[in-house]
């Protein structure tokens, strides 16, 4: 294993919040805690501090050559959207779960990330079930509040209360691999995959009602990606049929609809909940719109290409499930100009996009705290 501990993934890099030039609220705007659940869009080391037996090259270079120059378990060439908001509000990047055991709490008081990639909303269980095997974690979103549980007890007590309503809870992207391991390898259809949209979304909604029951008051819940463009999809689902994709983008239009559905009964799922938890603030983080950009105008973004992956191989996209990015393939001499890293995962600078539009309140529906000057 190339990396042995999670100090690799501790980087402390604050980044001035005036750089965003953002008003400074009358109260305090930055959260002083950060907890982050989900998958590989933000899992900073947990997968790999795990084994990573499915991905081993998440362990090597070109992955984290960009910010890091070593590979840290980020399934990107950088940084991911979650150390792009920590940065923004003043914190260290957020230390992987896996890394943090047995160390002080005073190492992680700022915050854990307990993502890992290829987590699902829902438990393992459901997917053998249904005949979808090789599932890539059994560290499920369940699993991730029980850990968030575990590490609430060495960094508070009687005054967590207090202590988590001044914490920003990030409870995604989670869920999308629920439905890219149906599709994937379990060669479900839309129809099929549409059946399990309430039991994903169900579970999300339920881990974000837990949560606010422990205590957080302000959460942000990011919806799917237009996988449609997703070069994984492309290529999968590669089709001679010309009206099969939007002109405008060359993305998969059946793909795109199936993640404008899910996010829509994401969205109506949370507004449910806000009724029902009204002290809480439970914000949407819009993930499709916001990269949809990239995929309409690319160069708008700085980008050369929006669907072709930076690091793979093969044609037309740079992508082959076999092949997938590694030491061994091609790596485009300036990820900036890619908007896809592997074919699965974005570049560092797309997430800095993304990232941006969310803290800045371009796509989170109500607004995140601007983050104040002069941290």
């Amino acid at each position: 294993m190339a990396l042995s501990s999670g100090s690799s993934a501790i980087i402390v890099c604050v980044l001035t919040c005036s750089i965003l030039l953002l008003p400074v609220m009358s109260e305090s705007s930055c959260y002083t805690t950060i907890f982050s659940f989900g998958d590989s869009l933000a899992d900073t080391g947990n997968y790999l501090l795990s084994g990573a037996a499915s991905f081993p090259a998440v362990t090597f270079l070109p992955y984290g050559e960009t910010s890091f120059h070593h590979p840290t378990g980020r399934f990107c060439n950088g940084r991911l959207i979650i150390d792009f908001m920590a940065e923004a509000y003043g914190h260290p990047l957020l230390p992987p779960y896996l890394a943090t055991q047995g160390r002080g709490s005073e190492r992680y008081a700022k915050g854990v990330n307990f993502a890992v990639a290829g987590a699902t909303a829902l438990n393992v269980s459901y997917f053998v079930e249904r005949g979808i095997l090789g599932l890539w974690t059994a560290d499920s979103l369940s699993v991730q509040l029980g850990w968030f549980r575990k590490t609430l007890q060495s960094l508070c007590s009687e005054s967590c209360h207090d202590y988590l309503k001044r914490a920003l809870f990030v409870v995604g992207e989670i869920g999308g691999n629920d439905f890219n391991f149906a599709f994937i390898q379990g060669r479900k259809s839309i129809d099929e995959a549409v059946s399990y949209v309430p039991d994903v979304v169900g579970a999300i909604v339920e881990a974000v009602n837990v949560l606010i029951k422990q205590g957080a008051v302000e959460l942000v819940v990011p919806g799917n990606l237009p996988i449609g463009c997703s070069t994984l999809y492309l290529t999968v689902f590669r089709s001679a049929n010309t009206s099969d994709y939007d002109p405008q983008t060359g993305c998969l239009i059946k793909f795109n609809e199936f993640a404008v559905y899910y996010n829509s009964y994401l969205q109506d799922a949370l507004q449910k909940l806000r009724k029902q938890q009204p002290h809480a603030k439970i914000i949407y983080a819009d993930y499709y719109n916001s990269a949809m950009g990239f995929f309409k105008n690319p160069s708008k973004f700085g980008f050369e290409s929006a669907l072709k992956a930076c690091c793979g191989e093969g044609e037309p996209y740079n992508f082959n499930l076999a092949h997938m990015c590694s030491a061994a393939t091609s790596v485009c001499k300036d990820p900036s100009k890619y908007a896809n890293w592997d074919g699965i995962h974005l570049t560092e600078k797309a997430y800095e996009w993304m990232a941006h539009g969310f803290v800045n309140g371009l796509f989170t529906h109500p607004s995140l705290k601007p983050p104040a000057l002069g941290h």
